[in-house]
């Protein structure tokens, strides 16, 4: 299991210790991508930072939605180390079946079932 220190509004990658793998796939999301971690038993959605200004990549995650509250109350005690790990909830592996579910997207289903 990975760790990291709250020091900071985003984690930068190179601060997370224990699991190279983790630090490989979090550096290879593309600016923009999401991503679901639990931070200390809590399990939220981050974001991967877009490149500087300048054009070089910016290697770190920032925290989205709820988990911005949970992680700015987190930071109120500083220097804690935290465990870290990456999770798949039901909905980032739904989005990542994507186009496989081809029959459910016709225009008669969407007319049927946009309601629900």
């Amino acid at each position: 299991m990975s760790m990291i220190k709250i020091v900071d509004d985003a984690i930068w990658i190179s601060h997370i210790e224990g699991d190279p793998a983790l630090q490989a796939r979090l550096s290879a999301l593309a600016p923009g991508d999401f991503v679901d971690l639990e931070i200390d038993g809590i399990v939220g959605r981050w974001q991967r930072m877009k490149h500087g200004r300048d054009g070089r990549p910016t290697l770190g995650i920032k925290p989205v939605a709820e988990m911005r509250e949970v992680w700015a109350r987190m930071r109120k005690k500083p220097r804690k180390l935290v465990s870290l790990r990456e999770v798949r909830t039901a909905d980032a592996y739904l989005r990542s079946l994507g186009g496989r579910m081809e029959e459910w997207e016709s225009a008669e289903d969407e007319a049927a079932f946009r309601d629900l």
